[in-house]
């Protein structure tokens, strides 16, 4: 088995698909074209976040008609693996082990130690892939970005929406959450 690379050079042994897919990482991990990408996480901002996000989809999928899965593995293209914070499927799409076809809605969380510019190039590869719905969200400085189709942009109505559902996340209550703890 390849061993994990600490930098990239032309010698570095790359992972196969079936191998990145038969290792168990804790936490989860990212595979882009060959290479196992760290994220980070863990933080309690993200873990709050993200534990509301799970909550509130969870108690509405009947009404809103979806399904939740906090942290799994999303086939982007036939090398690349992400791994969404949280993903949100229409509830009649059915996969195996991972999803091979784009969700509802892919959620990125920030880290404090991330940076937006690096969810520009995942955004697109989301994109890409077909995901309509893509947010980034950034507990630390409570914005949350979403994407117009070309670029990520920061949401100024104070609620996140998908067109034609019932769904709809107010802001203001998702922050509230950092308060409380």
């Amino acid at each position: 088995m390849a061993t994990l690379p600490k930098t990239f050079d032309e010698t570095e042994e790359l992972w196969t698909v079936r191998e990145y897919l038969h290792t168990a990482w804790s936490p989860d991990r990212e595979f882009v074209d060959g290479r196992i990408e760290e994220r980070n996480l863990g933080e309690k901002e993200h873990s709050l976040i993200q534990g509301y996000l799970t909550a509130l989809f969870w108690m509405k999928r009947a009404e809103w008609g979806v399904g939740i899965f906090p942290e799994l593995r999303t086939q982007t293209q036939k090398r690349r693996f992400r791994v969404p914070d949280v993903l949100v499927t229409l509830a009649e799409d059915k996969f195996e082990r991972y999803v091979t076809q784009p969700p509802l809605i892919a959620i990125e969380i920030l880290s404090p130690e991330d940076r937006l510019s690096d969810f520009h190039a995942k955004a697109a590869e989301y994109r890409e892939f077909g995901v309509q719905n893509i947010w980034v969200i950034d507990p630390e400085r409570r914005i949350v970005y979403t994407d117009n189709g070309s670029a990520l942009e920061e949401v100024k109505t104070g609620e996140l929406v998908v067109a034609g559902t019932p769904i709809c996340v107010v802001l203001s209550e998702m922050f509230a959450e950092l308060d409380r703890a």
